[in-house]
Parts: C-alpha cells; sequence; structure tokens
C-alpha cells in the first residue's frame, strides 16, 4: 500500500475519531498520538537501524537465537544480616532454581566502614549484609562453588575490595580467577548523580575503575568489570530517554578515562555491561530496551571506532522498579512485576532480578522471594515471550517509540558533549537538575491525579497493618561487631600493617595500580574500613555540591 493511500485513509480515521470523541470523550493525560501506522516509521531503514539479532546494531538483541537457545539468567538479589544468614538464602534460591546470584551490602560496608565504626551504629545488617573482612566472605559463599555460579555484586565506591575478596575466596577454593563469572556495579558516577554512596572525589575514584579494567582484563577475562547503572538514576525519578541518556554518557566518560589510561578500546569494552530499570509502561519499556542497544552500537563503533562486535553489544542486567512497589495493597506488586518482566523478557535483557512483593515494606520474606522467582519461571516457560526474538519489532508504535527515545537520548548526549562529558555534567549539577525536575513532575501528576497508581490514589481500602515482615534485630550489629574483633586477635597484625603501608605507598602514585596491593592486603585479613581508610587519608573524601 502506498503512503498515499495510507494518508488517506488515515484523514478518514481522524474525520470518524471527532464523531467518537464526542459521545465517549478519551481519558485525559494520554499521549498526543493515538494511532501509529507505517507513515510514523516510513524514515525508518530496516537493515541500518533494526536488523537482525546479534548484528549490529543490536537494536534486536545481542544473541543470535536470544532466549531460544538459553533463556537470561535470573539473578534474585539478596544479602541481610550476617554473611551466615545471606549465605543460607543464597543456597536457598540456587535450591529453588535461581542460576545467578546478586549479592546486597549493608550501607557501612557500602560506603566503607566496618561493623564497628561509630557510623555503623543502627545500620550493620540492615539493607543487605555486613562484610569486614575475607573471613565474612568465605561465610558468604561457604558451600557455593564459585567456578560454577555467576555472581553480581552491587557494590561501588569499594568496588575492588570486595572484589579482591571474592578472587581471594575462589583461591581458597581452588578456583582460578581466570575462571571467575560474574559483574560488579563499579558505577560511581551514578553515585554523584542520583544515589549518593560515593567516598572518593570522581578523579581517583575514575582511577579505581580503570585499574580494575586493567587487572580484570589480564587476570579475570570473563569478568564483568562494570555495570553501568540506569537503574538508580531511574528510581531517582528520571525518564526513560533521560535513563538511557545518562548512562551512555558515563559510559562514555569510563572508555575515555580508560584509554586515557593506555587501554586499548578492544580490550575492555567486551567486559562493559549495563543496568536498566523494568518500569510499568510496557511499549515504552521495550522501546527502551531497543534504542539503548543501537544508542551505543553507535557510540562505539563511531565515536570510539572499536572493532570487535563485542565491544559494540550492550548487554544488560535488568531489575524490575523499586519505585513503583507500593506499601499499599502490596499484593498488587505482584502484578507490577509480572507486567515488569514481561518488558524486560520482550525487550532482550540478559539477567533480570524481579523485587518481592513486600519491598516497599521491609526486606522480603522467602515466601515473596519465592513468588518473584516464580514469576519469572511461569514468564519464562509459560508465556510464550521467550519462544521468539524480539516479539514487538515492526510495531508501528514499538519502532516509531523506539526511534523517540534514540533521539532524545541523543539530544542529552549532545548536550552533556558540550557541558563538558559526563563528569563535569555531574560537577555542574546539569544531570541532577534533569533527574529532579522530572521526579517532580511526575509527584505532582500523581498527587493531581493526573496519574493512577492503583491502590494510592485511587481504588484505596481499608487494611490492617502487614504481617509476618522480615525484621533484623539490633543484635546482629553487636554480633557482628564481636566476630570482627575476634578476628582481628587472630590475625597476623604485622602482616596486616605492612600490606596497608604498601597500598598506601601505591596509591600516592598515579601511575601504579591498585588492585594487586588491595588484593595483598585483603589476603591478610585487612578489613574493609582499614583498606578504604588508607585511601581516604590519600585520596580525601568527596562531599556534594549542585550548582543549579
Amino acid at each position: 500500500m502506498s503512503n498515499e493511500k495510507i494518508q488517506a485513509g488515515l484523514d478518514k480515521y481522524n474525520a470518524s475519531v471527532e464523531k467518537a470523541t464526542s459521545k465517549f470523550p478519551e481519558r485525559p493525560n494520554l499521549p498526543e498520538q493515538r494511532l501509529y501506522t507505517p507513515l510514523d516509521i516510513k524514515d525508518t531503514d530496516y537493515a541500518d537501524e533494526i536488523g537482525f539479532p546479534g548484528m549490529y546494531p543490536y537494536t534486536r538483541g545481542v544473541q543470535p537465537t536470544m532466549y531460544r537457545g538459553r533463556f537470561w539468567t535470573m539473578r534474585m538479589y539478596a544479602g541481610f544480616s550476617t554473611a551466615a544468614e545471606s549465605n543460607k538464602r543464597y543456597r536457598y534460591l540456587i535450591e529453588s532454581g535461581a542460576t545467578g546470584l546478586s549479592c546486597a551490602f549493608d550501607l557501612p560496608t557500602q560506603i566503607g566502614y566496618d561493623s564497628d565504626d561509630p557510623i555503623s551504629e543502627g545500620e550493620v545488617g540492615k539493607v543487605g549484609v555486613a562484610i569486614d573482612s575475607l573471613a565474612d566472605m568465605e561465610v558468604l559463599f561457604d558451600q557455593i562453588d564459585l567456578g560454577k555460579v555467576s555472581t553480581s555484586m552491587t557494590i561501588n565506591a569499594p568496588a575492588s575490595v570486595l572484589l579482591s575478596m571474592y578472587i581471594a575466596v575462589a583461591e581458597k577454593q581452588g578456583v582460578p580467577a581466570d575462571q571467575l563469572k560474574g559483574t560488579i556495579q563499579n558505577d560511581i558516577l551514578k553515585e554523584y548523580a542520583a544515589r549518593g554512596t560515593y567516598i572518593f572525589p570522581p578523579r581517583p575514584s575514575m582511577r579505581l575503575i580503570t585499574n580494575i579494567f586493567e587487572y580484570c582484563s589480564k587476570n579475570v577475562p570473563k569478568w564483568n568489570t562494570i555495570s553501568i547503572s540506569g537503574y538508580h538514576i531511574r528510581e531517582a525519578g528520571s525518564t526513560a530517554s533521560q535513563e538511557i541518556a545518562f548512562t551512555i554518557a558515563d559510559g562514555i566518560a569510563y572508555c575515555e578515562a580508560a584509554i586515557k589510561a593506555g587501554l586499548h578500546i578492544d580490550d575492555f569494552a567486551g567486559r562493559l555491561s549495563f543496568f536498566w530499570n523494568a518500569h510499568n509502561n510496557v511499549l515504552e519499556e521495550v522501546a527502551k530496551f531497543r534504542a539503548s542497544r543501537r544508542v551505543w552500537a553507535k557510540v562505539m563503533k563511531e565515536r570510539f571506532h572499536a572493532e570487535k562486535p563485542k565491544s559494540m553489544m550492550l548487554r544488560v542486567h535488568t531489575q524490575t522498579a523499586g519505585s513503583m512497589l507500593t506499601a499499599q495493597q502490596p499484593n498488587n506488586n505482584i502484578i507490577r512485576v509480572a507486567l515488569q518482566t514481561a518488558a524486560a523478557v520482550m525487550g532482550g535483557t540478559q539477567s533480570l532480578h524481579t523485587n518481592s512483593r513486600d519491598e516497599a515494606l521491609a526486606l522480603p520474606t522467602e515466601e515473596s522471594v519465592m513468588i518473584a522467582l516464580r514469576t519469572q519461571q511461569i514468564v519464562a516457560y509459560e508465556s510464550g515471550l521467550a519462544d521468539v526474538i524480539d516479539p514487538l519489532a515492526g510495531s508501528y508504535y514499538v519502532e516509531a517509540l523506539t526511534n523517540k527515545i534514540e533521539k532524545e537520548a541523543w539530544e542529552y548526549i549532545k548536550k552533556i558533549d558540550e557541558i563538558g562529558g559526563a563528569v563535569a555534567a555531574i560537577e555542574k549539577g546539569y544531570i541532577q537538575k534533569e533527574i529532579q525536575d522530572s521526579a517532580y513532575k511526575w509527584q505532582m501528576d500523581v498527587e493531581s491525579g493526573a496519574k493512577t497508581i492503583v491502590g494510592v490514589n485511587k481504588f484505596q481500602i481499608e487494611e490492617e497493618p502487614p504481617k509476618g515482615l522480615l525484621k533484623v534485630d539490633a543484635s546482629v550489629g553487636v554480633a557482628q561487631c564481636k566476630r570482627l574483633a575476634d578476628m582481628k586477635a587472630k590475625r597476623d597484625n604485622d602482616a596486616v600493617k605492612s600490606a596497608l603501608a604498601d597500598l598506601k605507598k601505591a596509591c600516592q602514585d598515579e601511575n601504579e595500580n591498585l588492585m594487586p596491593h588491595i588484593l595483598n592486603a585483603v589476603r591478610t585479613y585487612a578489613t574493609l574500613g582499614e583498606i578504604c581508610g588508607v585511601m581516604r587519608e590519600v585520596f580525601g573524601e568527596y562531599e556534594a555540591h549542585v550548582n543549579l
């Protein structure tokens, strides 16, 4: 059918709409365009912009057969209380069919403090597991073969230390570092922009990240050295376009820093991974995933002149949207998570964590975690969504929306380039301001009723207080501090002092890779706080200031 014929039909349709809407007015606050036709994608070149799975520009997925050959990694995020308690949960998840682990760390661990530090009081084991030393990491992975499991660690500022602990545990198990598979988040720029668990200023933080790139490319080649995270940017209130634009801008900054440090793009780019949010608007999320792969492929090919196909593939872990969980009518969250799971799968994620229904109230119970895992398994085995690759390709709406999100992302990336890159844009407060403005608009829409949240601003019911929530007792902190004191009394403290002195000297030499020195300190059972304390002494601490 010719475009002229389609346009004539569209004009006729639009005339009929006027009559229909006079009788049945449309809901307010809907997208301006109600219908999509071939005219909306008439300028889209299939070969150059959509293509085929496993082929540039990877719009339709990074693997030729996607889930027909192997499902995404069902990676359940867990960690609470002590290493021993978290270990029980990990083994429970593996026995229940999880194919990868994702470690949550408590707040003191995330910002480089030991459990016995005064600043840690009241926070030990609350939002994740407390890890003070190699001794805790040994317990965390007790009876779990690190040569067989893929592990993701949500850790950023002290990522170098936690990765070193993981390598050291593997050594004790007899698993060589070159066999380890997993991911560290290791994305410090989004901490400055959206999340806040930073320690050091940007420059030494970027040094640590590039040190990890270099070390792992030679010693831990199967490890994903960074998970460049849009998840937290979206949780802070960004739009879908902002999520991928700001995250890819961060990715550009990491690549530039690594190249400046002497690495070749194809030596490390294949181990970069991304972390997306799966939000409620299913079709928009599918388009976001597709657009993000296309943008990254073009960045790597056209800006960095990458040659290896793997360097151009945006591989992504996804987590369902925590900010979309409601404390009201928490069982509604099961439906939300199912829709978000469908979006991530149709979008082509490589791994997925599904949130539990009660996480707006507390850490999830075992029953809630099982429902979340079963959600993935039902989508995988029963829904049919994993049977065909990129099932929504060719949809006039999805293709048009993919193009729209890509266009908006490029506009943001261009603006960030003009400012001087992601680091400069963060230092000037540009990215923070854009996220804050989007978050404010969303909240105003909820409060005005322009946006409906079922059970929150519409369809409310009287509810009894929730029961059976998982709570971490304050005694966990006391027990953890005792364990830490016992470990310090038994270790070779002279070896610890020597290793920390060696690390301090290495920190003072900008050309020295810090990973071997951190690993050496970890092996002596130097604590996370002691190691980060040495780096704090040399690098200083970052203090946030936003010029809006």
